[in-house]
């Protein structure tokens, strides 16, 4: 990159981490002052402690400020990550706009043309960057995201939890067919308690149910401890049968994938791959579990669609700041505000919605195939 690419590139860059700043800022004093009676009770029942004579003994008010900002950053550190991915289009197109507006603002987009340079040139560190801070985005889904993905699922009555918690686990079916029910069900250990299993014959007919007081799951399988008690519901006075595993494919995670509705957003793509070959397995050829396997591909590849309509959105609206003679970027501004938002949104949109017809392969890519010719119509438009 020469000096100009440098200059605008390092603007561009400035100005998005000024907008992420603000943008980020906002949202998190709304979502505080909305829910600030929450963060307060929770900081007073953390914070309380029981003195000698045995009355509790709330924080003061210091402590309990400084408790309440501590809890808001906890709840809202690794939400950034996931707002950071809702947002880039947008900061992408914001930030080249103030970036061309100073430009123009300096005449130094004159000085570009009066250098002998044509202005598709001033495109390439817009494009450089926006590239770049896809590929961020994409580390961002994959590496960070799955592993604060826990964290994700927490409410304001659960900031400052490091856990998923336990639940009971309805009954769930496995490859086999078999039906799991389980008492209590602890996401962060992976373990089970109360875990009751039936069998079905080729009628659908319950012939056997296992039960285990506590499953913990290695290998492959729910390991019981101790050993899970087979009996048979056909016939009473058949012996029961100990069993020190049971072999499924009912891990872990597909379990807190159904449990938690927003969780498989957050999965890598390997992830949600895995999740879709388990459903597959799981649920067979139903209605409702082909909904949830085009529901699971519209997660796994919507989200490089919404990262090419990002850049495809970019240079549909950079016409709208890159001219040869200066003029007034805030009316420029309000022309481009509702280009970028239908591009933008159309992406977002087109990721999450099926398309009557269509794979959902394919379906989310609808947008970006609308979306290029148009790209290409006003990138060939400019003047220079």
């Amino acid at each position: 990159m020469n000096l100009l690419d440098r200059y605008i590139a390092r603007q561009f860059l400035l100005n998005i981490v000024i907008l992420a700043v603000i943008l980020f800022s906002f949202v998190i004093t709304i979502d505080a002052a909305i829910n600030m009676n929450r963060f307060a009770r929770l900081a007073d029942q953390m914070g309380s402690v029981i003195n000698e004579a045995g009355e509790t003994v709330q924080p003061g008010g210091l402590r309990r400020t400084l408790m309440v900002v501590l809890l808001i950053a906890d709840l809202w550190w690794p939400r950034l990550f996931q707002l950071s991915g809702f947002l880039l289009g947008m900061l992408l197109v914001a930030g080249m706009g103030f970036t061309c507006a100073q430009m123009v603002h300096k005449r130094e987009l004159v000085a570009v043309l009066a250098s002998g340079q044509s202005l598709h040139r001033v495109w390439r560190p817009f494009l450089i960057v926006a590239v770049g801070l896809s590929v961020l985005q994409v580390l961002n889904q994959e590496l960070v995201l799955p592993r604060i993905a826990p964290l994700l699922t927490r409410d304001h009555g659960q900031a400052g939890q490091r856990a998923l918690g336990e639940t009971r686990v309805p009954l769930l079916a496995d490859s086999l067919g078999r039906r799991f029910y389980a008492e209590t069900f602890d996401a962060d250990a992976g373990t089970i308690e109360g875990l009751i299993v039936y069998e079905f014959d080729a009628s659908g007919v319950a012939e056997r149910r296992i039960s285990a007081r506590r499953a913990a799951w290695r290998d492959g399988a729910w390991a019981c401890e101790p050993q899970a008690v087979s009996v048979s519901l056909k016939d009473r006075r058949a012996p029961a049968v100990l069993l020190d595993r049971i072999e499924t494919d009912l891990d872990p995670t597909t379990i807190r994938a159904r449990r938690f509705a927003g969780y498989a957003q957050n999965l890598s793509f390997a992830e949600v791959s895995q999740l879709i070959r388990l459903s597959r397995r799981l649920d067979g050829s139903t209605a409702e579990a082909d909904a949830n396997i085009a529901r699971l591909e519209r997660i796994r590849w919507g989200r490089f669609a919404v990262l090419a309509s990002n850049v495809l959105a970019l240079i549909i609206c950079l016409p709208f700041f890159i001219m040869r003679v200066p003029g007034n970027m805030a009316i420029q501004g309000l022309r481009v505000a509702p280009v970028a938002g239908v591009a933008l949104m159309g992406g977002v949109l087109g990721s999450a919605a099926a398309v009557p017809g269509l794979p959902p392969v394919l379906g989310v890519f609808v947008p970006v195939m609308i979306l290029v010719p148009v790209a290409i119509a006003t990138a060939s438009s400019v003047k220079t």
